[in-house]
């Protein structure tokens, strides 16, 4: 008994010396990373507040072929994003320039941005969560939509990643306010 007794109060020494939980210094607790793609500078913008209140670096997910506003018509049948809708293939096809993150092991919390797309997470994400292993690390998606709420978009990335813990995400408005986004951050107590 007082071997255990000796062991949790050095184990306890030890946190308080490195921070273990909370560092002294202000620093986060977690190392995280707001990954991100936006197609009109709503999510940006999100993102942006996000990594400020988490103290997080930023990386933007961009398509080989950027989204262009006509691409991005809904209710013209022939518009990339509707020919895109109606194929899976299509869909797959999205290229981004970029799916490898610098130090990527390194980071613990990955909160994970997009649009809603038709009740699910803009495709452009899908390349990134099947192109990255998400063991050890905790995945918080976040989605902005002018009238759509999250959905089960989050559940169907974890789905497709197959590891990480991935937490309930956050809808923002895509007019959110940068007080209401670091109001959330503050809420999840992971920073």
């Amino acid at each position: 008994m007082k071997r255990i007794l000796a062991l949790l109060l050095a184990g306890a020494l030890l946190c308080t010396l490195t921070g273990c939980s909370t560092a002294a210094d202000g620093q986060a607790k977690h190392k995280s990373l707001v990954v991100y793609f936006s197609a009109t500078g709503n999510t940006k913008a999100v993102a942006q507040y996000i990594a400020d209140a988490a103290k997080a670096t930023l990386f933007e997910l961009t398509p080989e072929q950027p989204y262009a506003e006509g691409d991005l018509d809904w209710n013209n049948p022939d518009s990339r994003v509707s020919a895109e809708l109606a194929s899976e293939e299509a869909q797959n096809a999205v290229v981004l320039t970029n799916i490898s993150v610098g130090d990527w092991e390194s980071y613990d919390t990955v909160y994970l941005g997009y649009p809603i797309w038709t009740g699910v997470a803009a495709w452009p994400v899908n390349s990134f969560v099947k192109g990255n292993d998400f063991t050890g690390k905790t995945v918080i998606p976040f989605c902005t939509s002018a009238t759509s709420d999250i959905g089960d978009s989050g559940k169907l990335l974890a789905q497709m990643a197959g590891t990480g813990e991935w937490l309930d995400g956050k809808r923002f408005a895509a007019s959110a306010s940068r007080e209401s986004v670091e109001s959330w951050v503050k809420q999840l107590d992971w920073d």
